[in-house]
């Protein structure tokens, strides 16, 4: 009976230990796709126009999970990641490009990440303590703790403390969703293509006043080419191979459908009760002080926790951008112990206190940062058009026409929301 009993459990930590490393590559592209940037856009677009631009979201997610797979598909027939591509059959100067305008895009993303987390924060903890806690002190507690996790060295802690606090962010999110869900009617109109004539009640930035622009800063938020790139990665660390071809495909629908849920589930929230109410949102912590008389001191503290936990998730993997990509471009191990990422992650972590100690505007920081990777995404989407392509490197796996189509409309989506998002910035400035 002892050898039975003893047995069980080790057997179920032995399978559960299997289903987890089956799903941590797409728990880590979920931790970084779904930020504070995320959120922000999502809720604007619930509070200012309901549910109608749900599609929206659904198309950013049928777009990521097909550039996604597609990008893992290529590594997993090659057996090569992206920038090693880039750099072996299109030119060196490609991969080049690509780390240094993802690690632009990645550091002004962790100032706006961290100022509007430390925002948070800061709102929230009016409602505990008169007069609050300086934001100054939130984004050094937070940075220091990603940089201590950081320090372990070890992928696999990074990982698993990644899935703990994506899934801390899921649950409040979906938690939040049925206390303030809309009307299911609402729900199932807003999965039908339209643009709202109307602006948005409160105006504000986010990434401007009109529909087309909170529509581009939605997809420049999920259909992200750094998530293509260190896909890519994750899949060659993970042992894949042309066999686990399904696994891969399987991994990278779990990832887009969890996409789906938790930000269909921030815009619900926002449209069931600021939509409603007529208030616009021109700032993530603007949720905090507008949800309380509405929903409760309870679904404003879920919300927050869920924003927080998003904030961190996502400056896990941007802390890591840099050097990651090096290692992947140079071929090298990717022992994050060396002395030179160490100090590389220290100072894209200390970005993390530009917005609170100079009291920047860290909402017009994440526009500009998205901005920057929505320019990005049509080289991303050409690179990998002429990659998959090429028979002498795919033979038989090669595009097929329907795949080409749709990477066609990918490219002139992606370069049509380039030109708005930039329009919206320079609108801003």
């Amino acid at each position: 009976m002892t050898r039975t009993s003893t047995a069980t459990p080790n057997k179920r930590q032995s399978q559960f230990a299997k289903m987890l490393a089956l799903v941590l590559p797409g728990i880590f592209l979920l931790g970084f796709n779904i930020g504070t940037g995320s959120v922000t856009a999502m809720a604007k677009a619930g509070a200012d126009y309901g549910m109608s631009l749900l599609w929206t979201i659904v198309a950013s997610c049928l777009c990521t999970f097909f550039m996604i797979n597609l990008y893992g598909r290529y590594t997993v027939i090659t057996g090569e990641t992206a920038l090693q591509a880039f750099r072996k059959h299109l030119h060196p100067a490609v991969g080049i490009y690509f780390i240094i305008a993802l690690t632009a895009g990645v550091c002004g993303s962790v100032m706006g990440v961290m100022g509007i987390v430390a925002d948070i924060c800061y709102e929230w903890s009016k409602t505990l303590i008169e007069g609050g806690i300086s934001p100054i002190y939130f984004a050094a507690f937070f940075v220091s703790l990603v940089y201590y996790i950081f320090w372990n060295g070890k992928t696999e802690f990074f990982e698993r403390s990644l899935a703990v606090i994506v899934a801390i962010m899921a649950t409040c999110f979906l938690i939040n969703f049925f206390i303030m869900m809309p009307p299911p009617g609402d729900i199932a109109l807003g999965l039908i293509p339209n643009i709202p004539q109307v602006d948005a009640p409160g105006g504000g930035p986010i990434p401007g006043s009109g529909a087309l622009l909170v529509i581009a800063s939605m997809i420049g938020t999920t259909v992200f080419s750094g998530l293509f790139i260190i896909r890519t990665t994750l899949v060659k660390e993970a042992g894949w191979t042309l066999m686990d071809y399904k696994k891969q495909r399987n991994d990278a629908a779990f990832s887009v459908a969890l996409m789906f849920v938790i930000s269909a589930s921030i815009m619900a929230a926002a449209a069931g009760t600021l939509h409603v109410e007529g208030i616009g949102l021109t700032k993530a912590s603007q949720m905090i002080e507008l949800l309380e008389p509405l929903a409760g001191s309870l679904a404003t503290s879920i919300f927050a926790i869920g924003l927080i936990a998003a904030g961190v998730s996502s400056q896990f993997p941007n802390v890591l951008m840099l050097p990651w990509l090096l290692c992947d471009y140079m071929g090298t191990e990717r022992d994050m112990t060396l002395s030179r990422y160490r100090v590389m992650v220290f100072l894209i972590s200390l970005l993390g206190l530009v917005v609170p100690i100079f009291e920047a505007r860290p909402v017009l920081v994440m526009i500009i940062s998205q901005a920057f990777n929505a320019v990005i995404l049509p080289i991303t989407v050409l690179c990998i058009f002429y990659l998959s392509n090429r028979k002498d490197l795919l033979q038989e796996h090669v595009n097929t026409w329907v795949a080409n189509t749709i990477l066609t409309v990918i490219l002139l989506f992606s370069i049509f929301t380039s030109f708005i998002a930039i329009k919206g910035v320079l609108q801003i400035l």
